[in-house]
């Protein structure tokens, strides 16, 4: 039982600590934050629709997501033109 509580504590210590860096971020950043987590993966314009945040400000969000790693960034098949986002944290 011990083995079991210890390996809890540490998933959720890892949760926390990956929460802990979007907690410095601006607000916008951690909206941006919270709907990915909730939508999975979206683009930035579809986040700018969901947040209902100006463009340059998610532009902003997801920049500063990425400096700390809360959020991975990949190229959309349907349109190379565009970045699909995912929380990865």
């Amino acid at each position: 039982m011990g083995v079991s509580d210890t390996e809890a504590v540490t998933t959720g210590e890892g949760d926390a600590t990956s929460w802990e860096a979007v907690e410095d971020l601006p607000p916008s950043a951690k909206l941006v934050a919270k709907v990915l987590e909730y939508e999975d993966t979206l683009t930035q314009s579809q986040l700018a629709e969901e947040t209902l945040l100006p463009p340059r400000t998610v532009r902003y969000a997801l920049s500063r997501l990425e400096e700390v790693g809360a959020v991975d960034s990949r190229f959309s098949f349907s349109d190379a033109r565009k970045r699909l986002y995912t929380l990865s944290i």
